[in-house]
């Protein structure tokens, strides 16, 4: 079965860090770019970060970068996503998700039908 497994969410104050994880199990991300997307209470998802195979290309939405880093281990067959000087604007269920041979200059804050294998996602809570 494709599926991503998120995991690294919890409760932090405004200002601290999370390191979320996106993990496959049973199959390889190699070819794969990852996205990692959010959605809030009341709102729509919305795409955070994206990620090349090669891992050498990233891309952030306005509202995460400088804050945010993505970043692929493909030995490991993780993807991760550093997440500092958090806001309460941030607190969402984070998801990742996975698509074929996709270049990451193409995205942004839309969530595109194209990506697949979404995991059951982490819940980010930013509130003092």
């Amino acid at each position: 079965q494709l599926q991503l497994v998120e995991s690294g969410g919890g409760l932090v104050q405004p200002g601290g860090s999370l390191r979320l994880s996106c993990a496959a199990s049973g199959f390889t991300l190699d070819y794969d770019a990852i996205g990692w997307f959010r959605q809030a209470p009341g709102k729509e998802r919305e795409g955070v970060s994206c990620i090349e195979r090669s891992g050498g290309t990233t891309k952030y939405v306005y509202s995460v970068k400088g804050r945010f880093t993505i970043s692929r281990d493909n030995a490991k067959n993780t993807v991760y996503l550093q997440m500092n000087s958090l806001k309460p604007e941030d607190t969402a269920v984070y998801y990742c998700a996975r698509r074929r041979g996709f270049y990451c200059s193409g995205f942004g804050s839309g969530v595109s039908a194209a990506w697949s294998s979404w995991g059951q996602g982490t819940q980010v809570t930013v509130s003092s």
